[in-house]
């Protein structure tokens, strides 16, 4: 059983994103990550896709998830359902931060560009 403080997490950052992982690999979780994300105005994730399920859960802001060609539009106290294995990417269409949380059905996740290849995090903890 761990409590993690979740201000005293590590933060990494990409460019105009900040994350925290809340739990996953570090914590033994075998089977999912949960991540909290802040994207800066008019950023975004990179294109990517994960061979998991991932839920997203969006705390505050507005932006659209590109999915295989077409355009979600989303806002605060919406929820984002992403199959395994999409290619995907999260953008922030507002003035302000877009606050989000995402739970990954894998851990450690691993990412790949859109194109397949893999694409290394920051974040990344695979136990050793």
């Amino acid at each position: 059983m761990n409590v993690n403080h979740n201000a005293a997490l590590e933060v990494h950052h990409l460019p105009g994103l900040e994350h925290r992982t809340l739990a996953g690999a570090r914590d033994g979780l075998k089977s999912f990550e949960v991540w909290r994300q802040t994207i800066a105005p008019h950023a975004a994730t990179p294109v990517h896709r994960h061979d998991c399920e991932e839920v997203i859960v969006i705390f505050s802001g507005e932006g659209v998830c590109h999915v295989e060609g077409r355009e979600h539009t989303f806002k605060a106290d919406d929820t984002l359902v992403i199959p395994a294995n999409v290619v995907h990417q999260i953008c922030n269409t507002g003035d302000t931060d877009l606050n989000i949380m995402a739970t990954l059905a894998m851990s450690p996740v691993q990412v790949e560009t859109g194109e397949g290849t893999p694409l290394p995090l920051p974040w990344d903890h695979r136990p050793a």
